[in-house]
């Protein structure tokens, strides 16, 4: 915020947008719009006006847009309307589905291609100055072969063009849809970074770990939530994440001491990846 000549407050022309309502979603909003308008978006029409209303009530200048981030339309519609708002200068994508709540068909719709699809759409709107932060996850981080050429392929064919991809195609099970969505997501952000930084932009990721979400408590009551459990415990924090250990992180890759970091991923999860690739993970 800053003060009008008439001494009222008046809100800034920068926008903010989020879209995913869920714990860290709501979090983030709550943290990063301050004074500015915030634009959040959900599939979910419930719980997005709950958040809008509760956001309200704390005093953000908050307006909430149902999206289907799956749809290109449903996307470039949010994009633009962001864009007729102000200068869209922060973006968060948080909305996923994991293997615990959905089946293959909708995680790679949802977390491959939306991931794609917000990238590539507010890529052609983000305002000189601004930055972006997709929610992936440490599963990323996870052993898994690709190719230079299925590399390439991830970080640059049409965000539709990715389900028909035939080593897409093969993908069977959940977890496995899950795994490779999410290193997915660190190519595309790696590839999209010299387009948004031709806009005076950049783009980055940030890799979760166990967080306590009500995702991260189904993974945790679910048929692997005991090899989730001694991950946790195996780790160098041996916690749990929070939703303000993620907030945290995208606040710093979205704001300005973060200038000179862009097309990479941060990863946040308490030292697992650390120990398993140290071999200390269930030693």
């Amino acid at each position: 915020m800053f003060l009008g000549r008439k001494g009222r407050y008046r809100m800034s022309d920068e926008v903010v947008v989020v879209t995913g309502v869920g714990g860290m979603g709501k979090v983030i909003a709550r943290r990063q719009g301050i004074g500015k308008t915030l634009l959040i978006a959900d599939y979910n029409e419930q719980a997005l006006q709950a958040v809008v209303d509760e956001l309200t009530a704390d005093g953000h200048n908050v307006i909430g847009r149902r999206v289907d981030v799956s749809s290109r339309e449903s996307v470039s519609g949010l994009a633009e309307a962001a864009a007729a708002l102000g200068r869209v200068t922060q973006v968060a994508h948080t909305a996923g589905l994991s293997p615990a709540q959905s089946p293959t068909a909708a995680i790679l719709a949802v977390d491959l291609v939306g991931v794609a699809l917000v990238v590539e759409e507010f890529g052609k709107i983000v305002a000189p100055g601004g930055a972006g932060v997709v929610i992936a996850s440490m599963a990323g981080h996870m052993p898994l072969e690709l190719t230079a050429e299925q590399e390439q392929e991830l970080g640059s064919v049409g965000a539709e063009d990715l389900l028909e991809l035939p080593y897409v195609r093969s993908i069977e099970y959940p977890a496995a849809a899950y795994q490779f969505a999410k290193r997915a997501n660190h190519i595309r952000v790696r590839f999209a970074a010299r387009g948004w930084g031709a806009r005076g932009a950049r783009i980055n990721s940030i890799s979760p770990g166990v967080v306590s979400t009500k995702m991260g408590h189904q993974e945790l009551a679910s048929e692997t939530g005991a090899i989730t459990k001694a991950m946790i415990d195996g780790s160098a924090s041996g916690r749990i994440g929070t939703s303000d250990d993620i907030a945290a992180a995208t606040a710093f890759l979205l704001g300005s001491e973060s200038t000179y970091v862009t097309g990479t991923d941060l990863l946040v999860d308490g030292g697992v990846i650390a120990a398993a690739r140290s071999g200390q993970l269930f030693s």
